[in-house]
């Protein structure tokens, strides 16, 4: 992780909020740590680059890219493997890079007896061929390529704009 160069100054800050989560949480791996956890991601990208993969998230109610809780799994990039292929049913995920791609830190809300929690998010670029067929799940109200010149039609989040912005 520390090798990882983040592409602004507020991601920096995240990358290092992050650094120091994993030093000082044992359990940071593990959803049942309120106050936080790692989570991994897949940024998927189309072979020529001119579309990425986002999906419309049913619980948060908004257009993101896959990914999801390690469950105590430290191998992030295995984590953002498993939930990209789970929420898409994208088959034949290629790993551009076993690089971070992206590091973002963000609340999410209090849902039930969850309390409000942070996820220090760490995503990987893939690829796959967007004639693959999606599938729909219980987590996902829908999932689908959107064209990079489009995506701000989808999402003015901070993160995913970043993203976008990202040499591939």
């Amino acid at each position: 992780m520390k090798n990882h160069q983040p592409a602004t100054d507020e991601e920096r800050l995240m990358l290092e909020q992050t650094i120091a989560f994993v030093a000082n949480q044992p359990d940071c791996f593990e959803r049942h740590l309120t106050i936080g956890h790692v989570t991994g991601s897949a940024w998927i990208v189309s072979p020529d680059r001119q579309q990425v993969v986002l999906l419309h998230h049913r619980k948060l109610d908004r257009w993101l890219q896959p990914g999801g809780h390690a469950d105590g799994d430290p191998d992030i990039l295995g984590v953002a493997l498993r939930e990209a292929e789970e929420e898409t049913g994208l088959e034949n995920l290629k790993v551009v890079s076993s690089s971070i791609f992206d590091v973002d830190v963000h609340a999410i809300p209090a849902r039930g007896s969850e309390p409000e929690h942070r996820h220090y998010d760490i995503r990987f670029l893939l690829e796959a061929d967007p004639r693959q067929p999606f599938i729909q799940t219980q987590e996902t109200k829908e999932v689908r390529w959107v064209a990079v010149n489009e995506i701000q039609k989808f999402t003015a989040e901070g993160s995913i704009i970043r993203m976008n912005l990202k040499k591939k």
